[in-house]
């Protein structure tokens, strides 16, 4: 029986996992990359380009290097709980070194079309069209992994701004933003406390004359470090935690959470007391 063939698109985390469980099951994966580089979203560059995730210099993982890792190649002893994004770059690299991967992704290739084939309904196989050096090559796959990621297109609701086209200063997604030294001492007001807006608000105050962050409905905010230092993800996502769900009342689990985290402190004394729990 012929070896099934695998296209995998893109060489972030997801498609590096991909390639290796395709070699795992006898599979044969080939990678397309349209950058020149793997890593996907956690691959730093100095300016945006569209098409492409875009993080900020400073971007550090949210989730612990134990929680984290591949479970079949842990990160490093030596390197910190949350790690920043050249450690990942660093640890990326190393795995693919370890599992021998690099000899099956194919960079600066853009795929352009996925196709079922005329015979799919017997054959199961699938048209792609790649574009490499500017060259455009057909291939034919049993099957399609879709690693692309997201991230990639930022999404700019200026139609909620009445006025905005007149405001003088600069405003953009934190898509584009990189780093905070252009902003010293102006006035920021950053929109939004997801991940990225209270990261680069954070940031910012270190340099900016007055940052504000404005937010529709408040949020409950968790520490990455919980009791007695430890990264809050190794306390609360284990079996005793998961089976405590199981047990108790979401209105039980709400209240012991939002007692924990207002003695970190107080939601409402900085407005950010959301309505919801």
């Amino acid at each position: 029986m012929p070896v099934k063939k695998v296209a995998v698109i893109g060489a972030g985390i997801s498609g590096l996992s991909a390639i290796k469980c395709c070699l795992e099951e006898g599979l044969e994966p080939t990678c397309f990359e349209g950058s020149n580089d793997i890593g996907g979203l956690w691959r730093y560059e100095e300016k945006s380009e569209v098409g492409r995730p875009s993080i900020y210099r400073s971007l550090t993982c949210n989730t612990s290097k134990e929680m984290t890792a591949f479970s079949d190649y842990p990160f490093p002893d030596h390197y910190p709980n949350y790690l920043h994004n050249s450690k990942i770059m660093e640890y990326l690299r190393m795995y693919i070194k370890h599992f021998e991967l690099l000899k099956h992704i194919h960079f600066l290739s853009k795929v352009c079309s996925v196709r079922k084939r005329p015979d799919f309904s017997s054959s199961g196989q699938w048209d792609v069209v790649v574009d490499a050096d500017g060259k455009q090559e057909s291939y034919v796959f049993d099957g399609i992994m879709v690693c692309s990621g997201h991230y990639t297109y930022p999404y700019l609701p200026l139609k909620d701004f009445p006025g905005i086209k007149k405001f003088k200063g600069p405003y953009f997604h934190t898509w584009e933003y990189k780093n905070p030294e252009k902003f010293l001492g102006k006035r920021i007001v950053v929109i939004g406390i997801g991940n990225s807006g209270a990261d680069v608000a954070c940031e910012l105050s270190h340099l900016a004359k007055q940052v504000f962050l404005s937010t529709r409905r408040g949020a409950w905010i968790w520490n990455r470090v919980w009791d007695n230092g430890y990264p809050i993800d190794t306390i609360l996502f284990t079996r005793l935690y998961n089976n405590m769900n199981k047990w108790l009342t979401s209105s039980m689990i709400n209240n012991w959470a939002e007692n924990k985290l207002n003695s970190k402190f107080n939601h409402i004394d900085f407005g950010l007391q959301p309505q919801h729990r």
